[in-house]
């Protein structure tokens, strides 16, 4: 999913970009494009997730004064994002409450992306130097390859959740994946 360049900050925040267009798009869009586009962000949002509770939240937590307060304020909005999402996909694009809660959804990623930005990708630049952002980088390529690419909200959200968890459910959500790509072509 990672195939963007610079350090993991320069990652993040070109991620975060890509999901507030998700976001614009979906919120515009009808019929299949609504749905591809929504498939789209669960993907993003998912992978992204993963990630950054893998690479970057532990190194956070250590690295900013006050960082376990920080990551444990980011992974409560990023468990409420998780669950709505999965109510999202239950429900699917055309339910009548789907744009409302869609509008809902994006304001709260918005203002979570916006803390992660300067609560924690900021103070980051300037704690750790070039080398090591590239590294997390590095480290954040290989976990987005195998996390799943589904909300999983039952699995919870730490590293060794992730770890153990998120490899075979990568496995199932990318086949699932392949195969509904596949049917709707």
């Amino acid at each position: 999913m990672t195939q963007l360049q610079g350090d993991v900050v320069d990652v993040r925040l070109e991620q975060h970009r890509q999901i507030k267009e998700l976001l614009m798009q979906v919120r515009s869009a009808s019929g299949d494009a609504k749905r591809r586009g929504f498939d789209d962000l669960v993907r993003l949002l998912a992978v992204h997730e993963v990630a950054e509770e893998e690479v970057v939240h532990p190194v956070a937590r250590k690295a900013i004064d006050n960082g376990a307060r920080i990551v444990d304020d980011r992974l409560g909005e990023e468990h409420d994002a998780k669950h709505e999402l999965v109510e999202l996909h239950d429900i699917g694009v055309d339910h009548p409450e789907f744009d409302v809660r869609i509008i809902t959804l994006a304001e709260a990623v918005t203002r979570h992306a916006e803390q992660e930005e300067s609560h924690e990708f900021q103070v980051l630049r300037q704690r750790l130097d070039p080398a090591q952002l590239r590294s997390m980088r590095g480290a954040l390529t290989v976990a987005e390859d195998v996390a799943p690419t589904k909300p999983h909200p039952g699995v919870g959200e730490s590293v060794p959740a992730n770890m153990l968890a998120g490899p075979p459910l990568a496995v199932f959500d990318r086949i699932r994946d392949a195969v509904r790509d596949w049917t709707n072509r």
